[in-house]
């Protein structure tokens, strides 16, 4: 298996421009032997056309999971991340030029929900592919890990698949591993995603040359990266001076656009640590109008309302985001998912709507790094039940008074 060289990456950038597509994420998986808490992390930026999603908890066959599924799939058919009570985690990109010419399929999330109700490591999830029907109806790039700390892209069509070991030197000399919309081992001239792997490639090598790779970076970072991949147009040098100065601005290639629903970042365990352990922190909603929450597996299968059930079948974050991302894509006519206003975005005020919500994130996230740290140290449930009830509260607070939502 060959990865792609410095200079392979630079012409990508420079020679593929590549079109909005209806399922097209960007993620990375980290190695354990990278993070600066030697857990490993599978991080995925997930773009479709379907923007209402929420966390929810399933007994599947072998395994309960709790993962990421479309609001309107009410039997949880297709999931799109999450991880099991055996410490197994799995995400996906979609990787067009896998099966030829024929783009998009029908069974990525199908195999997610498959593998999360059957899987405990990531040999199970290969044994999984050798032995699922053909064709498999999929296209993509699964990123996996385990409890073991094992952790593996597999480039998979129809017919088969090629695994990425991010724990192998050799394969991922830095300790992780990207993908957007191509598999490595696919037919090129079909690549898609190419601005978002150069944007991601940007990030992750700043964040490796700082020594700081752990999941909050990755987290609140990647999905409000503000950097084109391609042209380097970076947005703060456009910040208009308040919210009232309305400037229209390209978004459709940057990692996060009108079609980013959702983010999920699953950090898995150290090798003497619980499966129960294991931790999808996630943004339910567009990362510019909604902040990070944590979820674990617990024995009450109870989730922060603001990410699962809020008594309507969705999730109450996934609403507030949705609302005030109205704001942002104002445009009434013409291409209205091609541009944002950037004054409700970010302004040198600091009253956009990622700078009004960045200490609130700031607050969610370190009181969830402190609950979910008592809890691998005492295992008491109940105090991370606690801190759901408050992250309900205090969410529902903030939005009402920074937003009057």
């Amino acid at each position: 298996m060959k990865r792609f060289s410095a200079l392979t990456i630079a012409l990508s950038c420079l020679l593929w421009i590549t079109s909005l597509s209806a399922s097209a994420c960007t993620s990375v998986i980290v190695s354990g032997k990278a993070t600066t808490d030697g857990r490993p992390l599978l991080f995925k930026n997930r773009d479709t056309g379907t923007l209402e999603n929420r966390m929810l908890v399933v007994h599947g066959q072998r395994f309960r999971y709790v993962g990421l599924v479309n609001t309107n799939d009410t039997l949880a058919e297709h999931v799109w991340g999450g991880h099991n009570e055996a410490g197994f985690a799995i995400i996906n990109t979609a990787a067009y030029n896998l099966n030829g010419d024929e783009g998009d399929t029908e069974g990525d999330g199908i195999l997610i929900r498959k593998a999360l109700s059957l899987c405990a490591t990531v040999e199970d999830f290969e044994t999984l592919l050798d032995t699922i029907a053909k064709p498999r109806q999929v296209n993509s790039n699964f990123g996996v890990l385990d409890a073991h700390g094992c952790c593996a892209y597999y480039e998979t069509g129809h017919y088969k698949y090629v695994k990425f070991d991010v724990n192998d030197p050799t394969v991922a000399p830095d300790g992780y591993l990207m993908r957007t919309n191509f598999g490595t081992t696919g037919n090129h001239l079909l690549d898609q995603g190419v601005e978002r792997y150069c944007a991601i490639t940007d990030y992750m090598t700043a964040a490796a040359g700082e020594g700081k790779i752990d999941a909050t970076r990755l987290l609140t970072g990647i999905p409000r990266y503000s950097t084109h991949g391609l042209t380097k147009m970076k947005m703060e040098d456009f910040m208009p001076a308040t919210e009232s100065d309305v400037r229209m601005f390209p978004i459709s290639d940057y990692i996060t656009r009108y079609s980013t629903a959702s983010t999920i970042l699953v950090q898995g365990v150290l090798p003497h640590e619980k499966p129960e352990n294991t931790v999808s922190w996630v943004i339910i909603g567009s990362p510019m109008t909604a902040v990070a929450v944590p979820a674990l597996l617990l024995p009450s299968e109870k989730l922060p309302k603001m990410l699962g059930d809020d008594g309507t079948g969705r999730a109450q974050l996934n609403t507030l985001s949705l609302t005030l991302k109205e704001r942002i894509f104002s445009l009434q006519r013409g291409n209205t998912k091609a541009y944002i206003d950037l004054s409700k975005l970010m302004n040198r005020a600091q009253t956009g709507t990622v700078q009004r919500l960045r200490p609130v994130e700031q607050e969610v996230v370190k009181k969830g790094v402190e609950s979910i740290e008592k809890f691998r140290k005492k295992g008491d449930f109940k105090a991370i039940e606690t801190y759901y009830k408050w992250v309900d509260d205090y969410l529902a607070a903030q939005y009402r008074q920074l937003f009057g939502l």
